[in-house]
């Protein structure tokens, strides 16, 4: 979809295409590699920091020259960060002043968190090379982490602390095994929650000599992924014994698992290990180490951070290579993040907590360590809004390191948009919300769910309050789960009030589901090759009865009183809400199935229809559609579904949007 403008897009995403127009009006500094913050901050003589060219902006405030805003120009190369970039309110421009951060014209900036490796040898210790595997002993290469200034290897899982390995800009893989997919729980051995279970194998045996034995897995749901540290392994029975903290679900047989962090296991290119008492990296390059770059993530902060600061523009950089998350904004107003790009990260890309209308634009965000955007602003009590976004980002490829519950982009709070954005290979949610009145439109999700079961390309749950939530003209398709199980845009466990309208779900197994909830409406969506295209269940009334009861461990009822559900301003703007208690609360009443349209596989899934409004699909084998094959679902003219009042889906608006005309 918008193939063409996707194309042009990634080329430009990282560059800085705000130009210091108007500058006559406004200072600039200059920042630059060759810089010195001894000089005096032009083009001809640079700073060499952020910090001293934030500290030139401050200064210039207090004399009243910033009245039209200041730039703050970088010129190109890598600048290496080994502590937050901190901004405050004393840093905020004004609404038509904006201190502006950003790429001079278009120069490739990097801001890097890791260290660059050289000093790659041969290893040549026996001891080490018997514990390689054979195939790997003639390729394995060593290097001294601690003479080349890194003394801090972190935990070989722990987020925000993990030392990561990239490689010509690729992150290299832990040594595990095995190499991809999963080993499984044969038996459990000391009940669900004992900590204990076999396998049927013996590769442990090779893992005799490991000093810290790591285990990554699904132990119990196919939506909760937790590490595991090894305590011991019976050989002879191969029973692994873990150590506490124990997963909070426990273990089943089944359960999904991997073994990391063992040099024995450096067996294909692209492996590594570090040694955390010898500081030595051992590692397999998949391309010849004089020729290419090896760094490892050093940086554990947040690389820049907005405390109450306002009307702050950060544009063009590119952020890589740390431990920790990129971007935090906390408080203030007006900020923008905008045609950055954030990569090979342990955390996440952009944290938005409190403040109003901060935005994050035309960002390229890859292979990070959790999440994407996080959007987390709005007073719920007096349904004030935030009115923060995140548009025409393309996120791809994230949640490497925490697998669930780590969306693309997160919306919480009250009034808050995510619009044009492309998001797509990602192991469990794409986008994930919670709170009320928030904007989900003319995304394109696809390849979500790729590793995980029971989970929405669009999640959200356990709430009757959080409505007002409108999701209409994304294009959701071709998503995973284990098993098959996944949805498109998943309302889970009795929420209720959202609106799904005008969107198109493509090869979705459960693409409309509503988990026992009230007054949620699907109206006029394209359904094509889902299974079933429309989900409503009684939950509340089976198995979650418990849950769902006052008392029960979903809170309801708490959650109800925790924002005055039956008084202004929520009686008045959710009437139906106020008069929940009477109408059998854990019922799915009130919604409303109206003028979708089923191409082919399964219409409805839906219980108590009676209690449901129900009208107007239709269900049709050949809608006739512009070009399927190339995933063009626009109605030609004349398709047959115009017989009927269905309205027209804007499907060519959806994805990233063209840059606007010079």
């Amino acid at each position: 979809m918008n193939n063409g403008v996707l194309m042009i897009l990634a080329m430009g995403f990282g560059l800085c295409l705000l130009t210091v127009a108007g500058a006559q009006d406004k200072p600039s500094v200059f920042v630059a590699t060759s810089g010195s913050d001894d000089a005096a901050g032009t083009i001809d003589q640079p700073f060499n920091t952020l910090e001293r060219a934030r500290d030139a902006v401050r200064e210039l405030k207090r004399q009243g020259k910033c009245g039209a805003g200041a730039t703050v120009n970088v010129r190109g190369g890598e600048y290496y960060r080994d502590r937050t970039f901190e901004l405050t309110a004393e840093d905020s421009g004004a609404e038509t002043g904006k201190i502006v951060y950003c790429a001079y014209e278009n120069e490739d900036v990097r801001f890097t968190g890791g260290r660059e490796i050289s000093g790659f040898a041969p290893v040549i210790d026996a001891s080490v090379r018997g514990r390689l595997d054979e195939a790997a002993r003639g390729n394995v290469l060593q290097a001294d982490l601690k003479t080349q200034g890194v003394m801090d290897f972190g935990s070989p899982v722990g987020l925000g602390s993990r030392l990561e390995l990239f490689f010509n800009g690729k992150a290299m893989t832990l040594a595990r095994y095995p190499n991809e997919g999963y080993l499984t729980i044969d038996k459990v051995t000391a009940g669900k929650n004992g900590g204990r279970f076999t396998y049927k194998g013996d590769r442990h045996l090779r893992w005799e000599q490991a000093e810290d034995l790591w285990l990554f897995g699904y132990w119990y749901h196919n939506w909760s992924d937790q590490y595991q540290k090894v305590e011991s392994i019976d050989a002879d029975k191969a029973e692994i014994v873990l150590a506490k903290p124990y997963h909070g679900y426990g273990y089943r047989v089944g359960g999904r698992w991997y073994a990391q962090n063992l040099l024995e296991e450096i067996d294909q290119p692209g492996e590594f290990y570090v040694n955390r008492d010898t500081g030595i990296l051992y590692f397999w390059p998949p391309a010849p180490i004089e020729e290419s770059s090896a760094v490892v993530s050093v940086l554990k902060d947040t690389m820049v951070t907005a405390r109450d600061a306002s009307h702050v523009v950060l544009s063009g950089f590119t952020f890589e290579c740390t431990r920790g998350s990129v971007v935090s904004i906390s408080g203030g107003t007006g900020n923008l993040v905008t045609r950055c790009t954030m990569r090979n990260t342990g955390g996440s890309g952009v944290a938005v907590n409190g403040g109003t209308r901060h935005s994050v634009d035309r960002c390229h965000m890859h292979d990070l360590g959790t999440r994407g955007i996080q959007l987390n602003g709005g007073d719920r009590k007096t349904l004030t809004p935030a009115g923060h976004s995140a548009t025409n980002n393309h996120i791809h490829h994230f949640a490497r390191l925490k697998t669930t519950y780590q969306p693309a982009i997160a919306l919480n709070g009250v009034g808050n948009r995510m619009a044009h954005n492309h998001i797509h290979h990602c192991p469990h949610m794409a986008a994930g919300f919670g709170g009320n009145e928030h904007v989900i439109e003319f995304n394109d999700i696809h390849h979500s769910c790729q590793d995980t079961g029971d989970v929405g390309a669009i999640y959200t749950g356990r709430n009757w309050t959080m409505r007002g939530t409108v999701v209409r003209h994304n294009f959701i398709h071709e998503t995973g789960g284990v098993k098959g199980w996944s949805m498109g845009v998943y309302l889970d466990d009795a929420f209720s009030g959202t609106t799904i309208y005008g969107n198109v779900f493509y090869k979705v197994r459960r693409a409309a589901f509503i988990g026992g909830g009230r007054d949620n409406k699907v109206i006029n969506n394209l359904f094509v090759d889902c299974d079933p295209a429309i989900h409503i269940d009684t939950r509340g009334l089976g198995w979650a009865k418990g849950y769902i009861a006052k008392g029960g461990g979903w809170h309801m009822y708490q959650k109800l009183a925790e924002v005055n559900y039956d008084k202004p301003p929520y009686s008045e703007r959710y009437p139906a809400l106020a008069r929940i208690l009477d109408e059998g609360p854990a019922e799915p009443r009130g919604n409303v199935i109206l003028r979708n349209v089923i191409v082919r596989g399964t219409p409805y899934s839906i219980a108590q229809e009676e209690h449901n409004r129900i009208e107007d699909n239709l269900v049709i084998e050949d809608p006739g559609f512009v070009d399927e094959a190339a995933l063009n679902f626009q109605l030609r003219d004349d398709s047959p579904v115009w017989e009927t009042d269905f309205e027209r889906i804007p499907f060519e608006e959806i994805g990233i949007e063209a840059e606007p005309a010079d």
